[in-house]
Order: C-alpha cells, then structure tokens, then sequence
C-alpha cells in the first residue's frame, strides 16, 4: 500500500441534519464529495417551496439535507442516503436530490469498488509513442489514481482537469468510429450498448507547474478476458468524473 493511501482518521460528527462521519483534516475529504447546504431560516419559508402549502401546526416544515430548501411533509418525505455529504444514516431529503441521490447509489455501491479493483491498460504518458502496460486503479481513500507497472504514478484526483472517453461507436453499415467523448456532455457510456469505451485522455496539474500534463489510456486489443473490465472501469471514471465536476461546481 502506497504511503498515500494511509488510513485517514475520521470522526463522529453531528449536525442539524444528522449524523456524519468525517476526516478529521478537512484537506482529507473525498474530491467527490459535497459541502452540507446551510438551511433556509424557517423565518423565510412561511410555505413550502415546492407545493406552496402554508405551514401551520398540523403542516409542519422540513428541511432537504442536500438543498437546504423548505417543503411540507408530503414534499419531503423520502429518507435516502447521501454518502456525498458523509451521512451515516440515510436522509430526508425533497423529491428533486432524492432521486439525484437514488442515481448516485449505483456510483458509491458498485462503481466505485470498480475504480479501487483497478484495470489493466496500455498507458502513453504525454506525446510520447511509446507505451507501458499499467494497473490503474483509484486509491482507497478515493484521493489518488495509481498507475503500476515497470513505471509507477500517482494522480491527485482533484488535480485532474480533463478527462475523455474514447469510444468505439457501432453503427450499422458502419466501420467502427474513434471519437473523444467529453465528459462535459451527457452522454452515457456503458459496455455491451451502442457505445463501448475502449480507452481515455485524462489531463492534470501538477502542484507547483502552470503546463498541463496527460496520460492517454488504451485497453489492449490481444488480451480479450479483460476487454470487459477494462470497460466497466472506463465507463465508472466517467461517472466519477462527472461526480467531481459537480463537487467542483457547488
């Protein structure tokens, strides 16, 4: 285990919205991670803002643990988990994040043991021709991505400015299409569909350097048994990469 994959240590925290478990050094928090909303002063929500019932003592008042927002009862129900924010216990939460964060459970149950399991690559670091047969994988702590072979690299998540998909589309009638897929865009990418990711650019900063660095990731086509993972894996960085744009964007 690397040096930078020593356990954080963590602590029990307990906020109006409940109960999290969180680093103790704020520098130790997961890049995908999101800030907990402040709430919208229960003086300045005399209804709620989604159906616009009027709060009284039968009509009591809640509030969303991912938007901060006011909502009745009948608005704000659903309790869901939200590992983004570090909740121990799932959440209440309005209609809107509830089904924001239902779609996320797929990310933090399986893709993310995806990323940490790794996958092998061929990987060409900056405009070199030549290439390194890799284990790339996200660190347990989810702060790293470690690429090990003759050669080994470790990549501050939060330092990675661009990442794109290459794919390998399926058109009927069709060659196969190369293209660069921006994770900017909403195009979703899963192995055994229309779109097949095979390979990935990925750009970073280097602390301390102004210039971009980039790696360029490409499933090797002679060893057929980990076609598929390497798949799985791509299409979970581009889940996780939208997830850090996002953190980035609140």
């Amino acid at each position: 285990m690397s040096g930078r994959e020593a356990l954080d240590a963590k602590k029990l925290v307990r906020s109006p919205s409940g109960l999290r478990m969180v680093p103790e050094s704020r520098s130790a928090g997961s890049p995908f991670g999101l800030e907990e909303p402040p709430w919208v002063p229960d003086k300045e929500c005399p209804r709620c803002m989604q159906c616009n019932a009027k709060f009284d003592f039968i009509t009591r008042k809640h509030h969303c643990r991912r938007c901060g927002k006011c909502f009745c009862d009948k608005c704000c129900s659903k309790k869901v988990p939200l590992p983004r924010m570090c909740f121990v216990d799932p959440v209440r939460q309005c209609a809107e994040c509830a089904l924001i964060s239902q779609k996320e459970a797929e990310f933090y149950d399986k893709q993310l043991k995806v990323l940490m399991n790794g996958a092998t690559f061929f990987v060409t670091p900056g405009t070199s021709e030549k290439s390194e047969m890799m284990v790339c994988r996200l660190s347990n702590n989810q702060r790293y991505l470690f690429l090990d072979g003759e050669s080994h690299y470790e990549i501050e998540i939060a330092q990675i400015s661009t990442v794109q998909i290459l794919t390998e589309g399926f058109t009927p009638g069709e060659k196969d299409i190369h293209t660069y897929t921006s994770l900017l865009e909403n195009e979703h990418i899963m192995e055994g569909g229309n779109t097949r990711a095979t390979g990935m650019l990925l750009q970073y900063k280097v602390p301390g350097l102004e210039e971009l660095r980039q790696f360029r990731f490409t499933a090797g086509e002679d060893f057929n048994s980990n076609k598929k993972l390497s798949a799985t894996w791509l299409a979970a960085m581009h889940k996780a990469a939208k997830l850090l744009y996002e953190s980035r964007d609140q």
